[in-house]
């Protein structure tokens, strides 16, 4: 595999904000994503420069958005680290009981599945919040709604398992989400 993984860079919001648009027309996006391809499409270029800069490298520390980018410089696929505190507002999810970290926004171009490059995403964002020391993190978690098999597959292929926790899937259709956690020993 030639991709290179590595944390997006503040002035590379058009490139954030292309992939984003890009995943919300995947076919797997209705049950993948939070948001429509017309919401994002709709947000202003300041909300995609001030996403781009949280998530960057030196962006803060409490988001990371890692890519991976072919050799010809094509973004192939990314996913978004939250770090996650008891005290902090619920974005999704029950809130949880520890400092943890929440992987959020997974997606990997159709050309490129299957070629590792999920693999490299994950690596990456799991040993960033494996080095973090404040706090120091001691459990990963993502949630996969209950109609996405493939993606379950693979979370579960990287080491998460199934932590029991179930809850709405948004949009009020009476499907789930489920949660999967990876801990700092497994």
């Amino acid at each position: 595999m030639d991709y290179v993984t590595r944390a997006v860079r503040a002035e590379e919001w058009p490139q954030v904000r292309q992939l984003r648009l890009d995943a919300l027309r995947d076919p797997a996006a209705p049950v993948a994503f939070l948001e429509s391809y017309e919401e994002a499409a709709a947000k202003p270029d300041a909300y995609w420069q001030d996403r781009a800069a949280a998530s960057a490298a030196g962006g803060g520390g409490r988001v990371r958005q890692f890519v991976a980018e072919s050799p010809e410089g094509v973004w192939v696929g990314s996913v978004t680290v939250l770090v996650e505190s008891p005290a902090d507002e619920v974005r999704f999810g029950e809130a949880p009981a520890m400092e943890q970290a929440h992987l959020v926004g997974v997606f990997v171009r159709p050309e490129v599945r299957g070629t590792g490059v999920t693999d490299a995403l994950f690596r990456e964002a799991v040993a960033w919040a494996w080095s973090r020391s404040s706090p120091r993190l001691e459990r990963v978690r993502l949630y996969v709604h209950e109609r996405n098999p493939r993606a379950a597959a693979f979370y579960r292929r990287f080491g998460f398992v199934p932590s029991g926790q179930r809850i709405p899937a948004p949009g009020d259709r009476g499907e789930l989400e489920l949660e999967y956690v990876l801990g700092r020993d497994g």
